[in-house]
């Protein structure tokens, strides 16, 4: 059987956190202190250089902060051996990531045989009934798959070594529509079946309103709203998150008009 949760997933805690570049005169992120509950989905919102992504990878420290500190369960992340961190954390991320000359198993399995775990057919198939594929996917190279698929095995891949803490960047951004819509919906599943903490970089405002609990707006490498989907949809979480939700919010009017036989009114 799938695995189910037994404990909530670790709380994160970024404490004036800054992030400067010497190839940028740019702030990449300036003083961010935000705290995330454990078990929390949290979803980072904003244009693009708002700071979103390099925020999220200071978690697992793929980028290092020039200033400030970033905790996990209350611990620093830079006192912490950095391959032992990552094991510990689920990372997924547009690109996929899956190695071409492995199966769609082995690269599944890759986590687990770094921690030294052998026979790990069982884990791997599942993994697969996780993440709703078929079992004899296991044999498969990842370019018999759709893009769907592989990010599916993506998922898999992050949640063998059972983490606490899902990191996402962008992860259906390659997708159609309809597998997007889908995946976005699967992911949510597992956080909540498996007691995550989830904390997803997007530049879809609506993929982020429909399902995060919790909304952070970046712009100028700022946190500039802090608000639940319902609060931002009220116009409670600022103009620059406004401007964000505006996006959905029209296109929902135009399809609207055209449902109701208005095509003119659909494009302005």
């Amino acid at each position: 059987m799938p695995q189910e949760s037994r404990k909530t997933g670790p709380s994160v805690a970024f404490e004036g956190v800054t992030k400067r570049y010497a190839t940028s005169t740019a702030i990449a992120v300036e003083a961010v202190s935000v705290a995330i509950g454990a078990g929390s989905f949290v979803a980072l919102v904003g244009s693009s250089g708002s700071g979103k992504s390099t925020l999220l990878k200071m978690v697992n420290r793929l980028v290092e902060p020039s200033a400030g500190r970033v905790l996990i369960g209350g611990a620093d992340v830079e006192a912490q051996d950095v391959h032992a961190l990552r094991r510990r954390i689920g990372y997924v991320f547009q690109n996929i990531g899956l190695f071409p000359h492995l199966t769609v198993a082995e690269n599944i399995a890759i986590g687990l045989k770094i921690d030294g775990r052998r026979g790990t057919g069982g884990r791997v198939a599942e993994l697969l009934d996780l993440v709703d594929l078929p079992r004899d996917f296991a044999g498969r190279a990842p370019d018999e798959l759709s893009g769907g698929q592989r990010q599916r095995v993506g998922v898999a891949r992050a949640l063998a070594t059972e983490p606490g803490l899902m990191l996402m960047d962008e992860p259906f951004g390659a997708l159609d529509p309809v597998t997007r819509d889908q995946l976005g919906e699967a992911i949510r599943r597992l956080h909540d079946r498996l007691g995550l903490t989830t904390i997803m970089v997007t530049h879809d405002m609506a993929e982020a309103l429909l399902l995060a609990d919790r909304v952070l707006a970046m712009d100028a490498g700022r946190v500039v709203a802090d608000c639940s989907p319902a609060d931002l949809v009220a116009g409670r979480g600022g103009a620059a998150a406004s401007a964000l939700v505006a996006v959905p919010r029209e296109q929902a009017r135009r399809l609207r008009a055209l449902e109701d036989g208005r095509p003119g009114s659909a494009h302005g």
